[in-house]
């Protein structure tokens, strides 16, 4: 009970982080939560939570989306997710963990490159396959995705929910085919439910502070997360 109780409180403070900072929160809690039900339970039922958590984001942000680099972004992350949520189906728990903690490593070391410059827009085709490809094996890419549209030096709530937006159309997706694979369950999907709207809440409390707080010191508290994380999985 006390560590479905911890889940919630993570949820919400990792809703909070992609909230503010526009990704970060969903690697924070996959970590925990593979540990709790294994890998290859917890990237559906985490799926749930984050479809709800990025809805909520995009909702909450509506006027300010950027159509035109969402549906750029989504021409390549969809597909992508699809062929990536069959290659899950047939990956063992363990590759899964490694491929996890490797991934968190390499999240912390693009977040200190310099690839994050003005690129155009038909550009985030051939980057959403890679984000969608990545979501739909290892969890989450949210990060790479992040990336891409902070080179659009969009304003920080139109950053938030378009990144938002092409979120959900992954988790949509990726969705379908774990329930077409039979790895969704009905147990499961309340679990995911009772996470997203401890997301959904994150999300509201993330847009309150959006303008007033700086994603420095979220992101520096994240990446020391990340590592511990994924030196974890991976020994």
């Amino acid at each position: 009970m006390l560590e479905w109780l911890l889940l919630i409180v993570i949820s919400w403070i990792a809703s909070t982080i992609s909230g503010v900072a526009g990704f970060g929160g969903s690697l924070l809690i996959l970590p925990v939560f593979s540990h709790i039900v294994g890998a290859k339970k917890a990237i559906p039922i985490l799926t749930i939570a984050w479809l709800m958590g990025n809805l909520s984001r995009a909702a909450f942000g509506y006027r300010d989306i950027q159509w035109q680099p969402v549906r750029y972004f989504s021409l390549g992350a969809v597909p992508a997710a699809v062929v990536g949520s069959r290659l899950f189906v047939e990956l063992p728990t363990e590759l899964v963990l490694k491929g996890i903690g490797i991934f968190l490593l390499l999240v912390v070391l693009i977040r200190h490159t310099k690839w994050q410059r003005a690129v155009p827009q038909r550009w985030l085709i051939p980057v959403g396959a890679v984000v969608g490809l990545l979501s739909a094996v290892v969890g989450s890419a949210g990060p790479l995705g992040a990336a891409a549209f902070l080179s659009l030096n969009l304003p920080p709530t139109a950053y938030v929910a378009s990144e938002a937006v092409t979120a959900v159309l992954m988790h949509l997706t990726k969705s379908a085919i774990y329930g077409q694979y039979d790895l969704i369950t009905a147990q499961d999907a309340g679990v995911g439910v009772i996470l997203g709207l401890a997301m959904v809440v994150g999300s509201w409390t993330a847009r309150r502070f959006l303008k007033q707080l700086s994603t420095r010191w979220f992101g520096r508290i994240v990446e020391g997360l990340l590592v511990v994380a994924a030196i974890s999985l991976m020994v």
